[in-house]
């Protein structure tokens, strides 16, 4: 149990709020030591589950925090929600503890064990909620972010259990023959290295209001806020203005904001792009982008395709718990990858916890968008970590697919992000401001932007398919 408890505390320790990304390569360890020392699976799934519920209990923390403010639960529905979730979490690493301890003790231990940890990891966002996957703590890694052009974030989780397995091994005293599948990695320097920094040709205004979530709306404080944000836009060089993911009640439906939307890209003579509300056929609500041209015609829209649960609708195991979005109603997914036409080039536009989703991302780029735009709203999560946290997202999603991200949010972090998945610019969080970034439009198609995640899904179906083939439980190994 205390190994359990410590690959859980290192895997907290790699992500933000301590970004100790050096101990990714180890942090899945101590439970695979614990896997292959323990014959009985039971065992191992509660060790496991003990890893995962402690794991996500402490780096999506935050969570409880929404539920009590903006969710309305209180302090203790807020911690006893945020509990449950955690415990149906860490069901995902019981199950991988389950099945690791029966692939541990053969000499192909390193890539099966490895692929399990992979495939599982790719199942989370279809089972309900993901977040960090463990190749996450790489994208300040020079050499294992070589892979992810190709195999995208999922090719350094696969790295990172690799060489945890790999410890684990030295540590049980294992034979050095079955350490040769290490011998693979030195091929990542065969793979080119990240594009070199540069500034781009093309300019867009970031705009970040900072305006209180909770905000009591009325005509009037609508009026005054519309003011400050068309005085905010005002840019003579961009081409492209950017708004945040919805941080007020703005209706493109509504034929005033219509019209104020409409002279704003007339006036700055750019294409404006901003979150909004829209309405489906059946008067459902939509979390959308919307982009007017110059000219002041709206182009087109795209809508939300993965929501937020708690935030955009509430999953039927927690009904009890209130959305923390003021629409009336959950709010209805999209249904279509959106590449906005902007002056002979396209632009695609993906939505706060979208950036969660890598091959979600990908359509955009695979679609034609020359250029990324993440429209998000971080004012729910406090001052915690989840800012940091969902910033290291989208430098993934850039570095997959070699291209520029701009990233309008309300209150921070707003930030420009170049193919290599670097932060150009950052603004200063919880500030009234508008940032003038640069960016390039790139139509280089990656492998991971082409064909997905066909590694993820082969990493599942092995993993599970040689878990189960030689599942009689291997002898303890004390």
């Amino acid at each position: 149990m205390i190994l359990s408890v410590l690959t859980a505390a290192l895997l907290i320790l790699i992500f933000p709020r301590f970004d100790l990304t050096w101990l990714a390569p180890v942090a899945l360890t101590p439970l695979l030591i614990a896997c292959a020392r323990e014959s009985r699976w039971r065992r191992r799934f509660v060790n496991g589950w003990v890893a995962g519920f402690i794991f996500w209990f402490g780096v999506c923390y935050w969570i409880q925090f929404v539920l009590e403010v903006h969710g309305g639960l209180g302090r203790w529905g807020g911690w006893a929600t945020f509990t449950l979730f955690a415990i149906l979490k860490g069901l995902h690493m019981a199950i991988f503890a389950a099945l690791a301890g029966f692939l541990i003790a053969r000499w192909w231990a390193l890539p099966a064990v490895a692929a399990l940890w992979t495939g599982l990891e790719r199942t989370h966002g279809d089972l309900g909620f993901t977040w960090l996957q463990l190749g996450n703590a790489g994208i300040d890694m020079p050499v294992p972010m070589r892979i992810a052009p190709f195999l995208g974030v999922y090719g350094l989780s696969f790295i990172f259990a690799m060489l945890a397995c790999a410890v684990a091994l030295i540590v049980l005293r294992r034979s050095r023959v079955e350490l040769a599948w290490l011998l693979v990695l030195p091929l990542l320097l065969v793979l080119p290295s990240a594009p070199a920094p540069e500034k781009g040709p093309e300019h867009a205004l970031l705009v970040q209001p900072n305006i209180d979530t909770e905000f009591d709306w009325t005509q009037a404080s609508l009026v005054r806020v519309e003011r400050d944000l068309m005085i905010l836009s005002h840019d003579r060089e961009a081409k492209l203005i950017v708004w945040p993911e919805v941080p007020a009640p703005f209706y493109p439906s509504d034929p005033a904001f219509r019209v104020f939307a409409e002279g704003i890209a007339q006036s700055e003579q750019s294409y404006f792009l901003f979150g909004g509300v829209a309405y489906n056929s059946a008067r459902a609500p939509l979390n959308s982008a919307f982009l007017f041209d110059p000219s002041g015609r709206m182009i087109d829209r795209y809508d939300k395709i993965n929501l937020v649960p708690f935030g955009e609708f509430v999953p039927s195991v927690f009904g009890w718990v209130n959305r923390i979005t003021k629409e009336a109603g959950d709010f209805a997914p999209g249904t279509r990858i959106v590449e906005f036409p902007v002056g002979g080039h396209k632009l695609g536009a993906f939505i706060c916890y979208e950036s969660a989703f890598p091959d979600l991302v990908r359509e955009f780029a695979k679609g034609g968008a020359e250029v990324l735009v993440n429209l998000s709203n971080d004012g729910y999560f406090g001052h915690s970590a989840a800012r940091e946290q969902h910033l290291e997202l989208v430098r993934m999603r850039a570095a997959e697919n070699r291209r520029w991200i701009l990233r309008a949010t309300n209150d921070g972090l707003t930030v420009s992000v170049d193919p290599a998945g670097r932060v150009v610019y950052r603004a200063p969080p919880y500030q009234m401001l508008a940032g003038d970034v640069t960016y390039r439009y790139l139509s280089n198609v990656t492998p991971y932007t082409r064909f997905g995640d066909w590694f993820a899904w082969s990493c599942l179906a092995v993993g599970l398919a040689t878990a189960f083939v030689f599942r009689r439980p291997p002898e303890p190994l004390d």
